[in-house]
């Protein structure tokens, strides 16, 4: 065998096992609701009991050494950890703790949570949402603890486990963890690991919403002479939903003259030029389309977390 082939099957060889090695999702690890509320670090607003991370994480040194160290197995595990302290500090210019979507005449609002903020503004593609506690066994310690992988972007539980560590006499509770964690560690990768394949080959899934102002001019009933045709909106819509989503797969929920909701939408993980697309991401072209010829649609854009956008028909 000459050189030169050689060095053409060493190539297809590298190539071939980079295309086999499966991308990793990125994750971010954080408290869980519950753990929040028993230890005290949360906030009640407007009426609803929200984790506070910031809190939890001035607060509680344990915590921030079990986030710490397991932020660091996952690495090891060739995941990319996002890291909750720097996106919640990226956070504290925001104007207030709700993201709230307000029409310019009608006063009407949309609100966006805390937590659906955190999200769109860590974009990472799995939550690890995490509790656990310390157990005493006569002098020795042992960590009880919950991980469980949720998807960013519908809050779908993707992979979960739950065990109880071997009492030690070790008082650090990262080595308390590891000892918990280490023989189920691998098992529950698997689990992210799969789902996140299979969004690779299916596409990610969000949610679309289309409503209406009480003072628009127009519903989705409205009639458009579109492609030598006459059309409803909502028609030319769902007919945009057809060619843009991948494999043209998704589910209408609902569609009425003032609402249209489509759940299960199917859209690319990356774009071309390789950076996450979230549900808004994919919206935008829409409302793009609706401000050009005959259409001239006045939308104000409708957001929540990574995995909602939408619109709302008649106003900024």
């Amino acid at each position: 065998m000459n050189i030169k082939s050689l060095l053409i099957i060493t190539f297809l060889l590298i190539t071939s096992i980079s295309f086999g090695q499966a991308k990793k999702p990125s994750i971010m690890i954080v408290p869980s609701d519950i753990y929040c509320i028993n230890n005290g670090f949360s906030s009640n607003i407007q009426g609803i009991e929200y984790p506070d991370y910031r809190k939890a994480l001035q607060n509680d040194s344990d915590l921030r050494l079990v986030i710490a160290k397991l932020s660091q197995m996952m690495l090891e595990r060739g995941f990319t950890p996002k890291d909750l302290e720097q996106n919640l500090k990226a956070l504290e210019n925001e104007d207030a703790e709700l993201s709230v979507m307000m029409s310019k005449s009608s006063g009407s609002f949309i609100s966006e949570s805390p937590i659906d903020i955190l999200r769109r503004t860590a974009k990472a593609d799995i939550i690890l949402d995490l509790d656990f506690n310390v157990k005493q066994s006569g002098f020795e310690k042992y960590i009880n603890f919950t991980l469980r992988g949720l998807d960013s972007y519908t809050n779908e539980i993707i992979g979960s486990v739950t065990a109880a560590g071997t009492p030690s006499a070790s008082v650090q509770i990262e080595i308390l963890l590891e000892e918990a964690v280490l023989s189920e560690i691998d098992n529950f990768n698997n689990q992210l690991q799969s789902y996140f394949n299979d969004l690779f080959e299916k596409g990610r899934k969000i949610k679309v919403v289309i409503r209406v102002w009480d003072s628009s001019p127009i519903d989705l009933e409205e009639e458009y002479d579109y492609e030598d045709d006459f059309y409803e909106l909502s028609e030319i819509i769902d007919n945009w939903m057809k060619e843009n989503t991948k494999k043209g797969m998704y589910n209408t929920l609902r569609s009425t003259e003032n609402t249209l909701i489509y759940d299960q939408v199917r859209i690319d993980l990356y774009d071309e030029k390789g950076r996450g697309v979230d549900a808004y991401d994919f919206i935008k072209d829409l409302r793009k389309y609706l401000r050009r010829e005959p259409f001239l649609i006045t939308t104000k854009k409708y957001v929540k977390g990574l995995g909602e956008a939408g619109f709302i028909i008649g106003e900024k």
